[in-house]
């Protein structure tokens, strides 16, 4: 009997004790892979583990330390490329496709590693705007803050994506800081099953940090709380199904298929590049995962009089690049879809299109033949083969070019007459993914992006300028939004940092500075100072929130102005003339230059010595809000205001607190000034060459 596929539930390896289970079957030959049941699991014990293991593993860990987990966890898996590629195979997934679910889901794993030691406190708290003042002494102060939810975040997977799709939740869910329970579709459960296996062997992954379930979810929605999630990606009427047994206090988020639309710009003719671009990006739409992808392209809007000259082309490069076999096969560019049942609803849903009015312009119906495993070349009736096919609608308002979808190489092509016509088709789609755009003419952009980017999650402007770097239009990536309304589900997953927000609740929270400053992790104006040793002769072990230097007055003179002006080429007349500066109304006659206090202020603020301080690189939020004349005399005060070591290095980041005052005490300039200070002090002699600002 075929072998049945395991979960990972509870830190062990679970298999259930069923003789029965759904069979997994290589989708060019037909040949059983494994069987996948999950009778008999215990999921209410793999929810508490994640509530009570997972969260206090995930817990003890900061922002940072987590990203550093990431990354480890994609050098782990970038290590094992060869074998998934291989055993990818067997879905159906050339080495191209491969490249796009295998590498992908390690880039978003390594690009949340970067992106949360970068955009993030190497803390448990993230921050969410400004201090607000809630009393006039500022004894009594409010800000929004993101924790982590403290339940577990179910996800449930599509076949098509079995390593991307589930990375692109646990790693934003990973590093919130809460635990996951990975669901992946049937008919690719076991390349999910080899990648966790991977992650699990290699022992990074905190205790009930992630947990797998091979098979079905019995009763899951029934044992989830306040405090829990729901992610899922597939069809719409699965995650409406799914979303109606969900409790109210459950947060659902999902992405569905939609009817995503390409539109070529009137501009892009056939001799422009733009008009070659877009005809490689349908090429590559219809046959990458042989279609099968959330965010291919459903619907092509061009031009009426384009319509013929679309289909040759596209004709044509099909013919020039495509190779439909087995993936294990010598040359093959396009695999099978990944199992008989779906090619069988492929079919069926093309049916509906023709029956709706559709006229088939490119490809057919029938078995195409394929380049086998053995490189013979033939039919292939155990496979799940179909050629590309566009559809062709003269009524292009027809309802089913809008609501059906053939998931897989099948894609419909649609004449408009006006970018306002153009535009409307794209609406029809009911909420996309992600709309393309050919063209070249900005304002021809520009006119389609207020039309359209209400139904949309994303849009992608493509030309010859962008052509070779562009993403594609069926490829998200972890730093941008991947979601949209309507019928893609109205969720967002990825967008950066914002998809990390997705697995946290954002509180207000009011107190005093003292409180806020202990609760964030950040110094408030009006907590508590130290003067007692200038901070800059401080390491980050004996630094503390709050430490503070205040400098004595110096005075500006118009000799001062004069030379920083002529030093800098700074000669605006606000700084050298008095005629012109008088009539000027923010100023009333001649002002020191901003950026000479800023420099100023510097020389009274640092201890110059060699110290723990290493570099100075950055000024950030830096306002003037009072002008300062000659014959005026500044100070400065700098408070230690957050503290974030860096988890590879021997240094970390500084952020202080600088305020420059006149002699009147009148708020002269604000702003953050950044630093890198050593974790330990180090005798200068013995300082590394190499301490710099970057980081991988």
């Amino acid at each position: 009997m075929t072998e049945l596929l395991p979960s990972y539930l509870q830190g062990a390896w679970w298999t259930s004790a069923s003789d029965d289970g759904t069979i997994v079957r290589d989708a060019s030959t037909g040949a059983e892979i494994v069987r996948v049941d999950s009778a008999g699991i215990d999921l209410a014990g793999a929810v508490e583990y994640a509530r009570t293991v997972g969260q206090q593993s995930l817990g003890a860990l900061t922002f940072h330390q987590r990203a550093l987990l990431l990354k480890q966890m994609a050098t782990v898996l970038n290590e094992h490329r060869d074998e998934l590629y291989e055993l990818s195979k067997a879905s159906g997934s050339t080495v191209r496709d491969s490249l796009s679910d295998i590498d992908g889901g390690i880039g978003v794993l390594f690009t949340y590693s970067s992106k949360g030691r970068r955009e993030l406190p190497n803390a448990t708290v993230l921050l969410d705007g400004p201090v607000e003042p809630l009393s006039k002494d500022g004894s009594f102060l409010g800000r929004h803050v993101y924790t982590r939810l403290p339940g577990v975040a179910v996800q449930i997977n599509a076949f098509n994506f079995p390593m991307w799709g589930a990375l692109e939740k646990f790693a934003p869910a990973f590093l919130a800081g809460v635990p996951s329970i990975v669901k992946p579709a049937t008919p690719t459960a076991y390349i999910a099953e080899a990648w966790v296996r991977i992650l699990v062997d290699s022992g990074l992954l905190p205790d009930g940090s992630l947990q797998l379930v091979s098979g079905s979810l019995p009763g899951i929605f029934d044992l989830l709380r306040l405090g829990d999630l729901v992610a899922f990606t597939g069809s719409a009427s699965t995650a409406a199904r799914l979303r109606a047994q969900t409790s109210d206090d459950v947060r659902f988020t999902s992405e569905t298929d939609s009817i995503n639309a390409s539109v070529l710009g009137p501009d892009a003719t056939p001799e422009t590049p733009e008009f070659d671009a877009y005809v490689k990006q349908l090429m590559i739409e219809l046959t990458t995962k042989a279609g099968q992808k959330c965010t291919a392209i459903r619907r092509a809007i061009v031009p009426a009089e384009l319509v013929d000259p679309l289909v040759a082309a596209l004709q044509a490069k099909i013919a020039e690049r495509v190779v439909i076999g087995d993936p294990h096969a010598e040359g093959v560019t396009m695999g099978p879809l990944v199992s008989a049942e779906q090619r069988e609803e492929v079919l069926r849903q093309v049916s509906a299109l023709r029956a709706a009015g559709g006229e088939l312009l490119l490809g057919s119906t029938d078995a195409p033949e394929v380049v086998r495993a053995d490189g013979s070349i033939g039919l292939a009736p155990e496979g799940a083969f179909v050629a590309p096919i566009l559809v062709g609608f003269a009524d292009t308002t027809a309802r089913a070019v809008h609501e059906v979808e053939a998931f897989g190489p099948v894609a419909s092509v649609l004449g408009y007459g006006s970018l306002e016509e153009a535009a409307e088709l794209v609406g029809r789609g009911g909420g996309s993914l992600v709309t393309s755009v050919a063209t070249k003419d900005p304002a021809v952009a520009t006119e389609l992006l207020t039309r359209i980017a209400a139904y949309n999650g994303r849009v992608l402007f493509l030309n010859r300028d962008d052509a070779r770097t562009s993403t594609g239009h069926g490829s998200p990536v972890p730093h941008l939004v991947h979601g949209g309304p309507g019928r893609a589900g109205g969720g967002e997953e990825l967008g950066g940092i914002r998809a990390v927000r997705h697995f946290m609740q954002r509180t207000a929270i009011q107190g005093t500075p003292e409180i806020l400053t202990a609760i964030t992790g950040v110094w408030h104006t009006g907590a508590g100072t130290d003067r007692a040793v200038h901070p800059f002769r401080k390491s980050l072990a004996e630094l503390r929130l709050g430490d503070q230097v205040e400098s004595g007055l110096r005075e500006l003179s118009l000799a001062d102005i004069e030379a920083f002006a002529h030093s800098t080429g700074d000669t605006f007349y606000a700084h050298m003339d008095e005629e012109a500066a008088a009539a000027n109304p923010f100023f009333g006659g001649r002002v020191a230059h901003g950026y000479l206090l800023v420099s100023w202020a510097a020389g009274l603020f640092v201890s110059p010595e060699p110290g723990p301080v290493l570099a100075n690189y950055g000024l950030e939020n830096l306002r003037f809000v009072t002008p300062v004349k000659p014959g005026d005399a500044i100070r400065v005060t700098l408070t230690a205001k957050q503290i974030t070591p860096r988890e590879t290095d021997a240094y970390g980041e500084v952020r202080w607190d600088a305020v420059i005052h006149n002699q009147r005490d009148e708020v002269v300039a604000t702003y953050d000034v950044l630093t890198l200070v050593e974790k330990q002090l180090v005798p200068s002699t013995e300082r590394s060459d190499d301490a710099k600002g970057a980081e991988d």
